[in-house]
């Protein structure tokens, strides 16, 4: 059974899939970093886990450890790449190119994750023609047409939430159903079979403000 079989085969939770880009992410500095072999009591000691936490997540997957050895960083990162999918582009539009727009732009053409922008739109008359990342911004009422030829799989809000719902009843009839969604719109709750990744940059910053008053109080009680 190879990865993606493995991976078809189980019910993986929303924490380990969470995970994997993070593992990902950690193998490649090691590679880079000229680590050829790890364990997973490393890994867990510096992802803040267990290191049976970290074997059951890979066994996930059908595992790739083997015992007295560890891990193999180089079968381990593309055993992940696999899993993750990266040897496919998705293809990709953004809807939304202010300041937001375009530094996740930067993220998407990057090509290390998994996606192919094949378009941008605004309905900002004072963007559309400008070219970001090599790509012309167009006029939201481009989509339809543009949709229809090119079928993209992925579409990128960011947006106000006040556009997004009529936006994405637009983007859910022109056939998209998977959203990196930085709108603040719940999309899954009018469109439940969507595949919706959530960006709340604001959630992360009262969560960081938490840790930091938190600290506070606890040093002063002290």
């Amino acid at each position: 059974m190879d990865e993606k079989d493995a991976a078809r085969s189980n019910s993986i939770s929303p924490a380990v899939i969470h995970r994997l880009p993070r593992y990902y992410r950690l193998l490649g500095e090691m590679k880079r970093n000229g680590k050829s072999r790890t364990s997973s009591r490393e890994l867990a000691a510096i992802m803040g886990l267990t290191a049976s936490q970290i074997r059951q997540d890979f066994n996930c997957f059908g595992g790739f450890g083997q015992q007295g050895y560890g891990y193999n960083v180089d079968i381990l990162l593309d055993g992940l790449w696999k899993i993750l999918g990266l040897e496919r582009q998705m293809s990709a539009i953004l809807i939304g190119v202010g300041r937001l727009g375009t530094l996740v732009s930067s993220y998407i053409t990057d090509g290390r994750f998994g996606y192919k922008l094949i378009g941008l739109f605004d309905n900002n008359p004072a963007l559309q023609g400008k070219v970001v990342d090599g790509l012309a911004i167009q006029n939201d009422t481009a989509l339809e047409e543009f949709c229809r030829e090119h079928q993209p799989e992925v579409a990128v809000l960011c947006v106000p939430k006040t556009s997004a719902a009529g936006l994405c009843k637009q983007l859910t009839q022109y056939g998209i159903r998977a959203f990196w969604n930085f709108s603040h719109y719940d999309i899954a709750l009018d469109y439940p079979d969507a595949i919706v990744e959530n960006v709340h940059l604001s959630d992360s910053l009262m969560s960081l403000h938490f840790l930091v008053y938190r600290n506070q109080e606890e040093n002063r009680d002290n």
